[in-house]
């Protein structure tokens, strides 16, 4: 749906800061290699019915209510990213330097225009705050919100949080005390309610044990994270590949079509008894080596063509010692599974996908979070997660462990109707998402190329 008859107005841009400042928040954090990956903002926007009770004025006071209070406790989510004095590592200063938001309407565009919320929509980019940026991470907000009304008295929240700041997992604790703070002014001291069981968990903002130590060449890399290792082969295969046509592989066509895929928990259920009897796996599990082989298939490569399949692995409870809970920042690195094309699509079942999944997680232990963390301290450049598109690498990210819809800064905390994450820094990953309206169904997002979006629905719809 294009919607090209409509624009928003912006009716205020406001900087928030805490409410509380203390020493402890002036100072400088050191991030991890794993935060420094991808300094760009990542958008997420909530959908949210029409309020009854409260006019649209007082869901955006609140919000920013709710903002000053959480910034207090999560204080670097109102500081600055900034390059040390070499030039080449960025860093996190917590000077207090505020985040943004916006107030804006959407004039004359109801909320039933958008159609289906789980079809990625162009117009959802306008729903967010994105701040210019022009290479000066000093200048650039770590968290932008933008609250806006549509004709019909429904509204949108649209929140950036800068990926070296958190992951999937501390933005949802973060979004979560930022929702519970804006309806709970008085009594909620800035710390986050898990609704579950009602424990209150503090953020652990330093880096502590994932920061690398000077002498990085005890194994002068022996042991190479898979992830790494399979990533340097399929460059070099693309470099092959392209040597004969054309010198600059990168710049790949990459009009990608954000497709959604709403599967039931019945219709994953009627997937997986397909599998042979007595073979028990997650959703997860399944999912993920059911889009590898359809994607593959999909994109008719060589038979002897090394594909990839790389997902992300929590290590929280996987280093030594664990991560505090509440940790905040980025703690998560990729487990890699690699085959030919050939032996994906003609020798592998589901079954024996699974367990080379099973395999690739389990070996996610503390040398290959080292050999990890080492491999991308090595490369001095910065990146900015914009690996060239290698067709033969398919990358799935599993937030279905992550409700973000139950956020409410809805009405007195209801949690919201849907939410749409935009299009990623890399357009190809695959979310896996929890279904608001299935507990049991998981919407899958995935950018394709747009001669391969028939042929991948067909193979993955088609089991």
């Amino acid at each position: 749906i294009v919607l090209m008859a409509t624009h928003i107005d912006i009716n205020q841009k406001l900087n928030v800061y805490p409410i509380s400042q203390n020493q402890d928040q002036k100072k400088l954090i050191t991030l991890s290699h794993l935060d420094r990956q991808c300094p760009l903002l990542m958008y997420l926007v909530f959908f949210y019915k029409k309020t009854t009770t409260r006019d649209f004025d007082s869901v955006f006071s609140d919000l920013k209510l709710g903002l000053e209070e959480t910034l207090s406790v999560w204080y670097p989510a109102a500081g600055r990213l900034g390059l040390d004095g070499g030039g080449c590592k960025l860093n996190l200063r917590c000077n207090g330097g505020g985040a943004v938001m916006v107030e804006a309407v959407a004039t004359g565009v109801k909320l039933s225009d958008l159609g289906d919320l789980t079809q990625y929509n162009e117009f959802y980019e306008t729903l967010v705050y994105k701040p210019s940026f022009d290479g000066d991470f000093s200048a650039m907000p770590l968290v932008v919100g933008q609250v806006t009304k549509f004709a019909c008295g429904s509204y949108s929240v649209g929140i950036g949080t800068s990926h070296s700041l958190f992951d999937g997992i501390s933005a949802y604790e973060f979004l979560h005390a930022w929702a519970f703070n804006s309806h709970n002014h008085d009594k909620s001291n800035g710390k986050i309610i898990n609704k579950k069981d009602n424990v209150v968990i503090k953020p652990v903002h330093d880096r502590g044990n994932l920061l690398v130590n000077g002498d990085t060449n005890r194994s002068l890399g022996v042991t190479m994270a898979a992830a790494i290792y399979h990533l340097y082969q399929l460059i070099k295969q693309a470099m092959m590949i392209h040597q004969g046509k054309n010198h600059n592989f990168e710049l790949a066509d990459s009009s990608f079509v954000i497709k959604t895929f709403d599967l039931s928990g019945n219709a994953i259920e009627t997937m997986m008894k397909k599998s042979p009897e007595g073979f028990l796996c997650s959703s997860f599990e399944f999912l993920a080596a059911h889009l590898w082989k359809a994607r593959t298939r999909a994109l008719r490569l060589r038979r002897d063509a090394m594909v990839c399949l790389q997902f992300a692995v929590d290590i929280r409870k996987r280093t030594v010692p664990p991560l505090p809970e509440g940790y905040s920042g980025n703690a998560y690195v990729l487990a890699s599974v690699a085959s030919t094309a050939g032996e994906l699509l003609e020798q592998l079942t589901l079954e024996s996908i699974v367990k080379k999944i099973r395999e690739a997680k389990n070996s996610v232990d503390q040398d290959y979070i080292n050999a990890y963390m080492e491999a991308l301290g090595g490369s001095e450049q910065r990146n900015d997660g914009n690996l060239p598109p290698i067709k033969e690498l398919t990358l799935v990210s599993d937030w279905s462990k992550m409700p973000f819809h139950n956020v409410g800064f809805g009405n007195g905390g209801e949690p919201a109707d849907y939410v749409a994450p935009l299009c990623p820094p890399v357009p190809q990953v695959a979310y896996f998402m929890k279904n608001p309206k299935d507990a049991r169904g998981v919407i899958v997002r995935i950018g394709l190329d747009p001669q391969d979006v028939s042929d991948f629905s067909n193979y993955f719809l088609g089991f």
